[in-house]
């Protein structure tokens, strides 16, 4: 139903300095400029020219515009707007102020130290906290999209300075809806060492793919090293797909015994044994309460202020909820 002619506005971004780049796009720290010296920060994300000029690579890029915009959680990067402009195709989306989860990962592994038991299985349940939802979405003529991230790895989570994790870039994600088997060329897209043995296959998937891409993130914190070999051969693919399910037990002899079991249930081979994102997080987030040390925004806040002291940018509010007992009562007295 229209309420009458469209609203017609000009919305301009002022691109300010390259954040990322990408094989299929670069992302810029840019300001959307409005009247009256409105201006918003925000992260703008440009298609390279050589992908807007293929259809199936520019429908691609479409794809995460219009499955991610609707999807509104906080541990999900939020997608605001979709335009062309004189540089092509662009996402304009929200500006994460961090590092990524690989960045975390990487700095421990040259410093030779062991991520916290308790800062691993924190981001790791706020990731399926965000799978779930996305899982689970339901869009607004009350369907189900049960849609599938398909490139869940270290390199697509963020961390804020504040100490929120966020999962982002849906750039080959597919909803139910969406998928057709016979057209998708993206299917091995993404980086193939997290990908479930059937995504590898490149039969048709659904959320048990992403819970095996979760699982290998998840040894991946705690060993700091790769489940699987990192390279796109054949015999590395076959490692996932052929081999025996690796022996996480042996592989992580130091690791709680609760963890090993757990990752041991993502990476299941058969979709079947795994869990789904709600029960794999809530094993989580259980375990670290057990260990008396149940992850928080600001623990792991503190955390990258100490591991980054130099790039680290404090938040500027506080990142625990206010609650209404916070706010001064400035009713008059009527008494």
């Amino acid at each position: 139903m229209s309420l009458g002619p469209d609203l017609r506005t000009e919305t301009r971004f002022r691109l300010l300095r390259e954040v990322a780049r990408g094989g299929m796009a670069t992302v810029y720290e840019a300001e959307q400029l409005g009247a009256a010296g409105f201006s918003k920060r925000m992260a703008v994300k440009i298609i390279h020219e050589r992908f807007a000029e293929h259809p199936e690579w520019l429908q691609l890029f479409i794809d995460e515009a219009k499955l991610s915009a609707n999807l509104v959680h906080g541990n999900i990067v939020q997608i605001y707007f979709f335009g062309n402009s004189d540089r092509g195709p662009f996402i304009a989306m929200e500006l994460i102020k961090g590092i990524t989860l690989r960045t975390l990962i990487n700095t421990h592994r040259k410093r030779r130290e062991a991520l916290p038991p308790d800062i691993a299985a924190y981001c790791a349940s706020r990731i399926c906290r965000a799978l779930d939802f996305a899982h689970h979405y339901v869009d607004d003529d009350g369907e189900r999209m049960e849609i599938v991230h398909r490139d869940v790895s270290p390199g697509n989570v963020m961390l804020t300075w504040d100490g929120h994790v966020k999962l982002a870039d849906f750039g080959i994600a597919k909803a139910r809806t969406m998928f057709d088997p016979a057209k998708d060329k993206s299917v091995l897209l993404g980086k193939k060492h997290y990908m479930a043995p059937e995504q590898l296959l490149g039969r048709p998937v659904d959320a048990r793919a992403d819970i095996f891409s979760m699982g290998v993130v998840l040894f991946e914190l705690f060993a700091l090293k790769t489940l699987f070999t990192e390279n796109e051969t054949l015999a590395a693919i076959e490692e996932v797909v052929i081999s025996p399910t690796p022996d996480v037990r042996s592989l992580l002899p130091s690791v709680d015994t609760s963890i090993r079991g757990i990752i041991s249930g993502a990476i299941a081979k058969e979709p079947d044994q795994r869990p789904n994102a709600a029960m794999l997080g809530l094993s989580l987030d259980r375990w670290n309460t057990a260990q008396g040390t149940p992850g928080s925004p600001e623990r792991l806040q503190q955390h990258l202020a100490v591991l980054f002291p130099e790039s680290y940018q404090p938040p500027t509010r506080p990142t625990r909820a206010v609650s209404s007992a916070d706010i001064p009562d400035t009713r008059p007295n009527r008494g």
